[in-house]
């Protein structure tokens, strides 16, 4: 079975971890959530107070961090002005990133998504997109920022934008499928 984590922290960006979630389970994915904390119910909210399953803490995950790159296909990066802020600090989490990347494994990224792109150091060299504000840190990463709807690089898909989420979804899948026919 193909598995994807969603990689966020509570305040997540809600249209952007949302339609990810249920467009890879539509696509025959197993799908778990990976963030900081969760309610009584397991759930974990967004800044508009979406609220979507918890299924792994950060600090378990960091705990078991080996089978998640062994046993998972892809990792999807929503973005989160505030959560991403947070995110980006710790510090285990942009080394699975960084490894992630090395293993040549599909990273979808969106919007504020690209600052954890950046702080695992894997843009340089890179076509990258990600939220309008973000072109100064993304250019003084090494990469290049675009302004697509979606910008594939190798194993990265990124886009700067909720509004792109169909577009963006579709080509990570096509992505995901040629890059495990190779």
């Amino acid at each position: 079975m193909k598995k994807a984590l969603i990689i966020t922290w509570t305040g997540f960006q809600d249209h952007e971890l949302v339609y990810p979630y249920h467009r890879l389970i539509g696509a025959d994915f197993s799908v778990e959530i990976v963030a900081d904390k969760k309610d009584a119910q397991g759930r974990v909210y967004g800044i508009f107070g979406l609220n979507m399953p918890c299924h792994v803490l950060i600090d378990d995950f960091k705990k078991d961090i080996e089978r998640y790159h062994k046993e998972y296909d892809v990792i999807v990066l929503p973005g989160g002005v505030k959560s991403l802020e947070k995110l980006r600090l710790e510090k285990e989490v942009l080394n699975f990133i960084n490894r992630w990347d090395k293993e040549g494994k599909l990273i979808i990224s969106t919007c504020h998504g690209a600052q954890l792109l950046i702080s695992a150091k894997i843009t340089k060299g890179r076509n990258i997109s990600g939220y309008y504000s973000l072109e100064d840190d993304i250019n003084n990463s090494g990469a290049t920022y675009v302004n697509e709807p979606f910008v594939i690089d190798g194993n990265i898909i990124s886009s700067p934008h909720y509004d792109h989420m169909g577009p963006w979804m579709e080509a990570a899948l096509n992505l995901y499928k040629n890059l495990n026919d190779r």
